[in-house]
């Protein structure tokens, strides 16, 4: 992705969140520069160590429009507390799927997250069990939890959210989303996030984007920290 798309995306993603009345911390607001500065003074080591702030991603195939999604990591417990089971052990993401966009099918290792459709058009999700190898089971029926209720579904079958509605996927659980008829706002509610190690893809595919630095950043992406904050 060119840096300008990546800043184009940032802008548009902003006006879509902030039109829902939700209010992006102010972490979110700091230039490179400040960022930068911040971390060499120590005083940013949480928003770092934690990958906290801006992500957006095209799984690494160049076509963000078909298949990518946008990310604003909140907040990230600690993989210390989770493996002490005690303390900051969940994480919370604010996300825009865009209309027909594709967030391809994958499943985590350790993160039991809450899906939410925060606002605007339908989520569509594809939702598979695991066989015994870990693969999408392809006649295996798939339960989850919407909202406190169980639904079951057929392998392959898709679950459609309205504004309001949840979903709460467990490790093992795979599953591809995307919006229906519109752009929809998604909030993420889990389990202590690693989107270096937890994520395990159907398609030999990319988590993160090759950015080809075209213009300055209007902010940096959490994928930016190990280059820009050494």
């Amino acid at each position: 992705m060119k840096r300008s798309d990546v800043n184009r995306i940032m802008a548009e993603a902003d006006a879509f969140i902030a039109s829902f009345g939700f209010v992006l911390p102010p972490f979110a607001r700091l230039k490179p520069a400040e960022l930068v500065a911040s971390h060499r003074r120590g005083n940013v080591s949480g928003i770092v160590d934690a990958r906290l702030g801006w992500d957006i991603t095209d799984y690494g195939e160049s076509r963000f429009d078909e298949m990518g999604l946008f990310l604003f990591t909140v907040r990230n417990g600690s993989q210390v507390d989770l493996a002490a089971g005690r303390g900051m052990c969940y994480a919370e993401k604010i996300m825009i799927s865009r209309d027909r966009q594709m967030s391809p099918m994958h499943r985590h290792i350790v993160k039991a997250e809450d899906i939410i459709n925060r606002g605007g058009a339908t989520l569509a999700l594809e939702l598979f069990s695991s066989d015994d190898d870990g693969n999408p089971d392809p006649v295996a029926d798939v339960t989850v939890w919407c909202d406190g209720q169980p639904r079951n579904l057929r392998a392959g079958e898709i679950l459609r959210l309205a504004p309001g509605e949840s979903v709460t996927l467990m490790p093992g659980d795979w599953h591809a989303f995307w919006g229906e008829d519109g752009d929809v706002l998604i909030g993420e509610v889990s389990t202590v996030n690693d989107d270096l190690t937890d994520n395990v893809f159907r398609e030999p595919i990319g988590r993160f984007s090759t950015i080809e630095e075209d213009v300055e950043p209007t902010h940096l992406l959490v994928s930016d920290y190990d280059t820009w904050l050494t």
